[in-house]
């Protein structure tokens, strides 16, 4: 058993994580801006120094699950001075506090990283291709990356990071900034239209997927490595046939759904690769879109009472 610290762990990824990691004995803490009810959830501001040193001093942790950031390219645009205090600045702070702790950190960045990039996406390609990253959520999940790598070389410290693909599910409530799952399923359940872009292709995993891989690191940690972690290759589908299972599912007016071009500043098609994960993590996704659809529009009517 391991004590494991959790920051962003009232968060959506974060809620699932904690559940998951627990149900295998790990000590889980939780860390958010947001206050809980759990014992041994803390109320702390990565982005503040001062508050997080506060946490390190009362209790040690074997590894840190660094989660916490804000999310989203078009909040990164209406509240980029967020954005950079809490995605860069926080991680600079747990990295510091890594120097002084030496805990093994799993960082959480993003596919986003890859930017324009319209091939197969290996973990490799950023060292063999210069990037453009096309916003800047994008630009700070990649600056936490070079800030870990610098760390490490630096200080040696001890971090694997990971490229999370198309994740949803159970605990992502609806905000126009969260991803289009979420908001085509929160439209359809409260009757109102929504954009669906033509042309683009996309991986979506399920929560539980996902947190079933993120916690197999802290058991197979290989440090300086980087996984992107997803679903399968295979399950790729484009946002039209997203949008048609959305409707069906939730039994809303087709005409909700309204079609545009493809939308600008945004990868159209993402092929990624996950055999690393496969190999090194045991990674196994067993929940395809259509049930993925399904149990989240569930939780979806339960939470909003639809």
């Amino acid at each position: 058993m391991a004590n494991i610290l959790v920051t962003g762990g009232r968060g959506f990824i974060g809620t699932n994580l904690t559940r998951e990691l627990r149900s295998r004995g790990h000590d889980v803490w939780t860390v958010d801006i947001l206050q809980g009810e759990d014992d041994q959830h803390i109320k702390a501001d990565v982005g503040v120094y001062q508050q997080v040193d506060a946490v390190f001093q009362k209790q040690a942790f074997d590894f840190v699950y660094h989660l916490a950031a804000e999310y989203g390219r078009w909040n990164g645009e209406d509240h980029y001075e967020n954005l950079w205090r809490t995605n860069v600045t926080g991680t600079k702070n747990m990295l510091r506090l890594q120097e002084k702790h030496r805990f093994k950190m799993i960082f959480f960045s993003s596919a986003e990283v890859y930017g324009d990039y319209d091939e197969l996406m290996s973990e490799d390609v950023m060292e063999r291709i210069p990037i453009r990253q096309m916003n800047d959520y994008a630009i700070s999940k990649w600056a936490g990356e070079l800030q870990c790598l610098n760390s490490a070389a630096m200080f040696q410290t001890e971090t694997v990071r990971v490229r999370p693909v198309g994740c949803y599910g159970p605990h992502e409530y609806y905000s126009r900034y969260r991803g289009v799952i979420p908001i085509f399923v929160y439209s359809c359940l409260h009757n109102k239209p929504f954009k669906v872009y033509r042309g683009h292709k996309r991986i979506f995993d399920y929560v539980e997927d996902t947190c079933r891989t993120f916690a197999n690191i802290a058991e197979h940690f290989k440090p300086g490595e980087v996984y992107n972690i997803g679903s399968r290759e295979d399950w790729v589908i484009d946002i039209e046939e997203l949008a048609d299972i959305v409707l069906k599912e939730t039994g809303a007016d087709p005409k909700l759904a309204q079609y545009h071009g493809s939308e600008g500043f945004t990868t159209r098609v993402k092929v990624v690769d996950f055999s690393k994960a496969r190999r090194d993590l045991r990674h196994d996704p067993q929940i395809d879109i259509r049930e993925g659809v399904k149990r989240y529009v569930a939780w979806m009517k339960k939470v909003y009472e639809k």
